[in-house]
């Protein structure tokens, strides 16, 4: 008894099944009422009584052995087939073409690059936020246009909660939590209530700088913006800094640089100035430093704004906001060497 029990275990332990019949085949030649197993059970009542206590927790053992072997088998059919059920037999066999990088992201990176190689560390932050860390922290008076609901999406028509308008909202984070010396690069998406056009969009895409330390100056700034000019557009870009107002920082001002096209000669891109405007910058209001937890009288600093699509359209030439996010693979192709 014992030999066919070994027998009959060593040829469960040798069998196969591609599929879920073969594995129920299986299952019923050797685990079913009228299978092998139950078989041996039936002739158990023909072992020696001085035998019975080892054979019949052999003939448990062989049980549960092919059971076991059942179940691993279902399990491995199972799957294959699940496999091939996800196998889109549709599919054209050539090459899948590989897609590029989106031109905003090239911008983004390109940014980030410049700013990192003059020790600006990136910091991230919620795009839906709070009141404080959008407008009050920045010093933004409580009639401020900003605040208007042509302007802000707010969430659930509560004022204090709202989709970001700038990314300044991460600077306000870093600043509540760090102490200076500060030097960020806040990249990410922010939204305004605007109609779409052509050079217009409810969601666009920025880059904002802030340097928190003692004895920052607007010099600092200047060559800050001119370094990342000439990075960015060729070492031959000018800049010039016209005086501007933003609520965050004092003095303010908005940046041009020199046309990329023209070369400051006059163009329709420069509306023949020789100059298109870029950023915007200042030198950080106190009443920031001081809502965010940072001695005013101590520590001063420099912040500076940019919108990537802006940028973008500078580099690439592109004079409609629309198509970046559009997902037209034929506009994203033009990219596919723009790095």
């Amino acid at each position: 008894m014992l030999d066919k029990i070994k027998a009959l275990q060593a040829e469960i332990a040798a069998v196969t099944a591609s599929n879920a019949d073969e594995v129920e085949a299986l299952r019923l030649k050797y685990l079913s009422k009228k299978g092998a197993v139950n078989a041996l059970m039936a002739d158990f009542r023909n072992v020696p009584a001085d035998q019975k206590k080892e054979v019949g927790m052999a003939i448990n053992e062989l049980k549960n052995f092919a059971t076991e072997k059942i179940n691993t088998l279902k399990a491995a059919t199972d799957l294959a087939e699940d496999a091939d059920d996800l196998l889109d037999m549709t599919r054209t066999a050539a090459p899948v073409p590989l897609g590029t990088r989106h031109p905003l992201s090239l911008v983004r990176d390109e940014i980030v690059a410049i700013f990192r190689r003059l020790g600006y560390v990136v910091e991230q932050g919620p795009e839906v936020e709070d009141d404080w860390h959008v407008f009050s922290a920045l010093n933004f008076a409580a009639d401020h246009p900003a605040r208007d609901m042509q302007d802000t999406f707010f969430i659930q028509r509560n004022p204090d909660v709202l989709l970001r308008t700038h990314t300044s909202s991460v600077q306000t984070r870093v600043m509540e939590r760090s102490k200076p010396p500060i030097r960020i690069l806040c990249p990410g998406r922010v939204y305004r209530n605007e109609a779409i056009s052509a050079r217009a969009h409810c969601f666009f895409h920025q880059v904002e700088g802030l340097y928190i330390d003692k004895g920052v100056s607007f010099a600092d700034l200047n060559q800050t913006l001119l370094y990342f000019a000439r990075e960015m557009f060729g070492a031959d870009t000018k800049i010039r800094l016209r005086p501007s107002y933003f609520p965050f920082t004092e003095p303010s001002a908005e940046m041009d640089i020199s046309c990329t096209i023209c070369g400051g000669k006059g163009c329709p891109l420069c509306k023949g100035t020789g100059w298109v405007e870029i950023l915007g910058c200042g030198m950080v209001d106190p009443n920031v430093l001081d809502a965010c937890g940072i001695d005013a009288k101590e520590y001063n600093g420099f912040a500076l704004g940019m919108g990537i699509e802006r940028i973008a359209n500078l580099k690439y030439r592109v004079n409609d906001l629309r198509l970046f996010s559009e997902n037209d693979v034929r506009f994203l192709e033009e990219f596919t060497h723009a790095h």
